[in-house]
């Protein structure tokens, strides 16, 4: 199986009050998505915008953030090992949709800066949602769903159901106050219909082709449904 995993190429976010907040993808959620993928034998190729090398959230590799240690530690050697892919990833208007299986988008609040409104995801989610792939992007990965609009047909993810970093989780364990705006809102200000589950634990939504998970402890759920939603 192909799998193509769209990371933010962003390195910050422009917060409420205009100050740059430093960011990235969630370690946690890449490294777990792709060991679950990998493990399982598929083979995935990362793509970015602008084909730019992605940064990790710093904050994701703190011991207190990553779960420990011995976690954090195991965070990092895995990121090491994935450097060489990392930093050559392909260009998202590069990627052709239907030359792979499921399309897997991990968060961080990167998305929010670069995925949200660019064309290339916008068009690369609509051509896998209009072929019934799988779709996954878990925590703040959903942001990238908000792309995929065009002026004639409206978005393409309206009426779907779908969760993503709850606002409660984004007050008490995100940004704060001063997140620019709530991924959860601005979804379903789309049509989407939001589900969440308790904070801080997996939770995840199947949709037909359309797999989301609520925040990083999501990250393993997620792909495993991906893994149970593709054919042997």
């Amino acid at each position: 199986m192909n799998t193509l995993m769209v990371v933010s190429a962003a390195d910050s976010l422009t917060m409420k009050d205009g100050s740059e907040h430093p960011t990235g993808f969630w370690a946690e959620e890449l490294v777990e998505a792709h060991r679950t993928l990998a493990e399982a034998g598929h083979r995935i190729t990362f793509a970015t915008p602008g084909a730019k090398a992605p940064t990790v959230d710093q904050i994701s590799l703190q011991p207190d953030q990553a779960g420990g240690e011995e976690k954090a530690a195991h965070l990092t050697s895995y990121l090491e090992e994935l450097r060489p892919e990392l930093e050559k990833p392909m260009a998202l208007s590069d990627v052709v949709p239907l030359e792979y299986d499921a399309v897997v988008i991990p968060g961080g609040h990167g998305p929010m800066a670069d995925l949200a409104t660019d064309w290339d995801m916008g068009r690369i989610l609509i051509a896998a949602n209009d072929a019934g792939m799988v779709i996954a992007p878990f925590c703040h990965g959903p942001a990238a769903l908000l792309s995929a609009e065009t002026p004639e047909t409206g978005f393409a993810f309206s009426g779907r159901r779908l969760t993503v970093f709850t606002n409660e989780e984004e007050l008490t364990g995100g940004t704060g106050e001063n997140t620019p705006w709530m991924v959860a809102d601005a979804l379903a200000e789309k049509g989407a219909v939001v589900d969440s589950g308790p904070a801080w634990e997996s939770f995840v939504v199947t949709d037909g082709n359309l797999i989301t998970g609520q925040n990083p402890q999501s990250s393993v759920d997620v792909a495993r449904q991906v893994l149970a939603s593709l054919p042997d």
